[in-house]
């Protein structure tokens, strides 16, 4: 057993942003990070945009930033919580910039600001197109420098402990008192014992198969404050990012980012025709929820794979100058977006509800906090705003800390039994595990995605059942590995998303509904 004051699950913004703060004001108190792959793989290192803050105070406003995102979201924001996420962002850039994140300057020496979709005005502040990246390298030396951070990668938690796994109940709510961690290099299990319990572990985007998100995305955190009996909310609104680059397997990873819509590019079918202005008086700049779904309906019309993004006519220069990363990936799938259109298709990319956080991120089991990717904060409502996710993360982490440095967690004696695994084997059937992924993310991705039914929903529901009774039983048998419980976890997230589907009965941002069009 480990134990140690502050547990912090997840290596991304959310997580390192907390745990720099809270080990710079308690050098006596000790942090242990625990991440699944290598320490700077996470939703973070991917994040194209950049951070949405009000900083030119001439042409924007937090007025304006609060307007745009309550659109976006269509109604269920949170108003309180936006308005505080927005009025902090000045705040946490600054201290960004402290732990040495470097973000792209103009020729006078200002901050080179972006525009997005659903934004008003020029507001983000990015490092070319790789600003999770940027921010993510900053964040882990500066981890590195601190003596009282430890970070474990490649260890898998594989679930929360709370009331039901002692012997004697010491509490009458349910509390969490650290997690099962399973080393993924030895194979070992074992227990960390923590005063106070961090969920920052990302994105579901692997449930649907096609996603901008890296493959460690598998929705774990959400999965294990479910069986902890945490309060999760709104996961029917996973928003599917319009502009992922497709190729001819029908994969689709690499994000083709919201900037280069606001930079000028347009969205055409394979006849040439610039669709977008149809659907939205935007255009190309619309929220993410209409620019996908108005995707989702011209292929549907037409029976293509992909529609196209036209970059041929902006300034070359300057978007190879904006967009190096972007500009070389497609070089690399042979396309010169000089002269060739880029083929684009939606996929999965952020969701938007989650674990139930209030501002101090505190969830409804004690002890256990959230922020980042994973939480449902009431910042998004139904649908995010460009470049919001970043700021809410530094935001969350802030407040998180700033509730930890009044508060002090009470070092309760618990006396926590070992990971059980009696009567278990090592499983022969890997393919099993592999079949069973493939058939829910085709599950996930034909019923459950950017137009969904009720009759859809309800198939999905019966196919789920089978494929979670069928994993179910080889999790009771088998030895545990990462892949098991991966799958294990996006069934449980799959369920939920499917069932908070089934109950929304209003098409709201990004979820939307056939069978609630109102004839």
């Amino acid at each position: 057993m480990i134990e140690t004051d502050y547990l912090v699950i997840g290596s991304g913004v959310a997580g390192l942003t907390f745990s720099v703060k809270i080990a710079e004001k308690f050098p006596n108190k000790t942090v242990v990070i625990v991440t699944k792959a290598n320490e700077d793989e996470s939703n973070t290192k991917y994040a194209q945009g950049g951070v949405a803050v009000v900083l030119d105070k001439e042409n924007d406003s937090f007025k304006k930033h609060i307007k745009d995102t309550l659109i976006a979201g269509d109604g269920l924001c949170d108003e309180d919580v936006v308005k505080m996420v927005i009025k902090e962002g000045p705040e946490r850039l600054e201290e960004l910039l402290l732990w040495g994140a470097n973000f792209d300057l103009d020729p006078q020496g200002a901050f080179d600001l972006g525009k997005e979709g659903g934004h008003s005005e020029y507001r983000v502040v990015h490092h070319k197109d790789i600003t999770g990246f940027e921010i993510e390298r900053a964040l882990l030396k500066r981890a590195h420098q601190l003596p009282n951070i430890s970070i474990l990668p490649h260890h898998f938690v594989l679930d929360l402990v709370t009331n039901h796994h002692l012997k004697e109940n010491i509490s009458d709510e349910i509390t969490c008192y650290g997690a099962y961690v399973f080393d993924q290099k030895s194979s070992n299990i074992f227990t960390i014992k923590a005063q106070s319990t961090l969920l920052a572990s990302g994105g579901i985007g692997c449930v649907y198969g096609h996603t901008t998100n890296p493959v460690i995305a598998t929705g774990d955190g959400i999965a294990m404050a479910y069986r902890a009996k945490a309060e999760i909310k709104d996961m029917e609104f996973v928003q599917f990012h319009p502009t992922a680059l497709y190729d001819a397997k029908g994969e689709s990873s690499f994000l083709i980012s919201e900037a280069v819509r606001g930079f000028g590019a347009y969205l055409r079918n394979k006849k040439g025709y610039r669709f977008m202005p149809e659907y939205d008086e935007r255009a190309e700049l619309a929220s993410r929820d209409i620019v996908s779904q108005s995707i989702d309906s011209e292929l549907k019309k037409s029976g293509e794979p992909c529609v196209f993004l036209d970059c041929t006519h902006l300034d070359m220069d300057a978007f190879i100058k904006h967009f190096p990363n972007i500009y070389n990936k497609c070089l690399e799938h042979h396309i010169d977006i000089k002269t060739d259109w880029i083929p684009v298709v939606p996929a999965s990319h952020y969701l938007c509800g989650g674990i139930v956080v209030d501002k101090d991120g505190k969830t409804t089991i004690a002890n256990l906090f959230s922020c980042g990717e994973c939480t449902r904060t009431g910042l998004h409502g139904a649908n995010r705003l460009a470049s919001n996710s970043l700021l809410e993360a530094l935001v969350y982490a802030h407040n998180i800390f700033k509730y930890h440095s009044k508060n002090e967690s009470e070092n309760v004696q618990v006396n926590i039994p070992d990971w059980n695994d009696e009567g278990t084997t090592i499983a022969k059937e890997h393919i099993l595990i592999q079949h069973n992924l493939k058939e829910l993310q085709a599950l996930m991705r034909n019923y459950v995605g950017i137009v969904r039914s009720n009759k859809r929903l309800n198939q999905a529901i019966k196919r789920l059942d089978l494929i979670y009774n069928e994993v179910e039983d080889l999790y009771k048998e088998s030895k545990i590995t990462t892949s098991l419980c991966e799958l294990r976890n996006m069934i449980n997230v799959a369920h939920l998303i499917i069932n908070q589907s089934l109950n929304r009965k209003e098409n709201k941002g990004g979820y939307f509904n056939v069978d609630n069009v109102k004839k």
